[in-house]
């Protein structure tokens, strides 16, 4: 059974069907830990060169506004499925939030979180890329599922 629980985790539906599957299925003495990577726009957003476009300089706030915001909406998303799965049985110590800002990518950031916590299984979402999308680009999931090492991989439609 496993005892340390890896959800990468975003605002998105997929990811709460994970948070679901995990809250009714798993065994609730599990240490779990939601993980978010978040984009680093924080550059972008303090950036005061001369050689910026002048249409970006007049959205530059509304950007980063933006961003503020998306911010706010994922780690809304991260306490809610927190409270179901400490509502699911799992004691509130048990389930941490873990968010870092992209440093190789989502995936590989992922993997890294992987490889570092000793944990037994990782839980995604399946992500909703068109076919032809994901023949060219490959997804998340499906990234972490071929990276990831020395750990079982469940993936939640």
């Amino acid at each position: 059974m496993a005892k340390k629980i890896l959800i990468a985790f975003d605002e998105s539906e997929n990811s709460m069907r994970a948070v679901d599957f995990v809250g009714n299925n798993l065994a609730p003495d599990a240490e779990i830990t939601l993980f978010n990577v978040l984009l680093d726009t924080q550059a972008m957003c303090a950036m005061e060169s001369p050689e910026l476009t002048p249409y970006f300089k007049s959205e530059q706030s509304a950007f980063c506004s933006l961003e503020d915001k998306k911010k706010e909406v994922v780690n809304q998303a991260m306490q809610q499925a927190r409270r179901c799965l400490v509502d699911c049985s799992f004691g509130a110590d048990r389930v941490q939030t873990k968010t870092v800002v992209r440093q190789k990518g989502v995936a590989r950031d992922i993997i890294s979180e992987i490889q570092n916590g000793g944990y037994d299984l990782v839980v995604l979402g399946k992500q909703g890329l068109s076919g032809f999308k994901e023949f060219f680009l490959g997804s998340v999931p499906q990234k972490v599922l071929s990276g990831a090492k020395n750990v079982s991989v469940l993936l939640v439609e």
